[in-house]
């Protein structure tokens, strides 16, 4: 298959492989002559569309033609503009949806915690209150690594970050909050926490609001109040690992599982392969009792009301449409355009606008209810589907969810990445060039769903192999210990 129409009533189809120019195909019956050379994953027009007519596809208008456009021409960036602007009033017409997908009782191998939830990695991670002793938690990471040979443990990893002084109002409390969350997350079987003792994100405060936990697996240290922080460290290392090392994998049931929904260096086959595939899981872990969450709320803008219509109810509604809007208003504070996307690598993969880029984001997180919305910092308490707020930056959103609780984060690429954060991150590409180009970075191939599987095959490989990686197999990035945090910056710096 060389091309694919999405809808019916798209006048766009997407190349699945180069078309040449004066290459002729046939949709719906018609011969079309491809009138420039199409890249993989981009546009060509199937009608002729006049100046200032939608082009549509996903059966959704994804802005309006700039210019008059032929029947067989390239449809990219040069020739469509968005449909967007300013702020939108909102009406809620919520969708009876029914996922009618039968509970398969599945487990996986975790690590069950005692304060009831689930891990399923057993990690001893360094966390600093703040970026001064950056270097002091390195090292102390990499003594222990020596010391144990990475024995007993998953993981032994530390995560500098800038932040922690010189920050106000709510840019230190998301700073503090993302912190705790890390502290708190099951995959770490245990913690060390060191401050440096004059900082803003002070030592006794942060342990406040941590509330209830085990002493035995979180410890703190203030370098400035010991002698020696490396013999401090280490001795409180040691202590640490004793507890963690003696943990085991247990079967637990999928409904405790919580995956993170990510996309980055879009393509055109994003919407058609590895975001509808992220969909369907989506809605197959819900089914199973599961929580989902859904992110990157700039790259909601232009799809949001097919998210907000399936809110279970007004007031979720209204918490959508605050997240939207306070989004928008964060841009327009900054001075900045609202709908200044896709990205450069995003137009090269075949997304020319906003519309189109949302549309095939959104898909990620299926036909499912959402349950919940979460602002930037709080952790999941309702099952099922949540919406998170959280910029499109891959590292600083990727941080996010995992600091929601999200066990994994699935993400999926069509120009590919090789980064990871303090969560298990699953590259999923949406094409299998790049998967056979990039196999120490990609992790499952979606590619296949436009060549020779159907999305049902390739829907159980991907939960087996989801199962497999929350039991304990490696990631690319895990393998190659790519793993990083990105706190929101959002106010001024001291």
């Amino acid at each position: 298959m060389k091309y694919l129409k999405i809808n019916p009533t798209d006048n766009v189809a997407v190349a699945l492989v180069a078309l040449q120019t004066g290459e002729k195909v046939v949709v719906d019956g018609v011969e079309i002559t491809i009138n420039a050379e199409i890249p993989m994953g981009h546009k060509f027009a199937l009608t002729d569309v006049a100046e200032k007519e939608n082009i549509i596809k996903y059966g959704y208008a994804i802005g309006h033609a700039r210019v008059a456009i032929k029947q067989g021409d390239w449809v990219n960036e040069t020739t469509i503009k968005t449909n967007l602007e300013g702020l939108l009033d909102y009406e809620y017409q919520p969708k009876d949806i029914s996922l009618d997908i039968p509970n398969r009782n599945l487990t996986f191998k975790g690590y069950k915690r005692a304060n009831g939830e689930v891990g399923v990695r057993n990690e001893i991670w360094l966390i600093p209150t703040v970026g001064c002793v950056n270097g002091t938690i390195n090292s102390l990471a990499e003594k222990l690594r020596m010391e144990t040979q990475g024995k007993g443990v998953d993981a032994i990893v530390a995560y500098p970050h800038n932040y922690g002084c010189s920050q106000l109002g709510d840019d230190h409390e998301n700073t503090r909050k993302v912190l705790r969350d890390m502290v708190l997350h099951p995959n770490a079987g245990g913690v060390l926490i060191v401050g440096l003792g004059c900082e803003n994100n002070q030592v006794k405060a942060f342990r406040e609001i941590l509330g209830d936990f085990d002493e035995s697996r979180i410890k703190f240290m203030e370098t400035q109040k010991v002698d020696d922080e490396y013999e401090e460290g280490l001795t409180l290392l040691r202590e640490i690992y004793d507890v963690v090392s003696m943990d085991v994998r247990e079967d637990v049931p999928l409904s405790e599982l919580k995956i993170g929904l990510k996309c980055g260096g879009s393509d055109g086959l994003s919407g058609i392969t590895a975001n509808p595939l992220l969909g369907i899981f989506s809605d197959f872990l819900i089914a199973q009792g599961g929580s989902t969450v859904l992110t990157e709320v700039p790259e909601m803008f232009g799809a949001e009301t097919i998210l907000m219509n399936r809110c279970v109810n007004k007031n979720m509604f209204d918490r959508t449409v605050l997240l939207i809007n306070d989004f928008k208003e964060y841009f327009a504070k900054n001075n900045q355009p609202i709908y200044e996307n896709p990205s450069p690598g995003n137009k090269a993969g075949g997304i020319s606008t906003l519309e189109e880029k949302s549309l095939g984001c959104t898909q990620k997180c299926g036909k499912a209810l959402v349950k919940d919305v979460l602002m930037y910092g709080e952790r999941i308490k309702t099952k099922g589907l949540n919406l998170l707020s959280a910029p499109g930056n891959d590292l600083v959103a990727a941080t996010a969810l995992g600091a929601s609780g999200c066990h994994i984060v699935l993400f999926t690429t069509g120009r590919g990445t090789p980064f990871g954060s303090f969560v298990p991150t699953m590259k999923i590409s949406t094409n299998t060039p790049l998967f056979e180009r990039k196999g120490t970075w990609i992790d499952f191939n979606a590619g296949t769903i436009v060549e020779n599987e159907s999305m049902e095959q390739v829907k159980e490989r991907f939960i087996d192999y989801i199962i497999k990686v929350a039991g304990g197999e490696l990631l690319n990035n895990e393998k190659k210990n790519y793993r990083e945090i990105a706190i929101f910056k959002t106010g001024v710096t001291l």
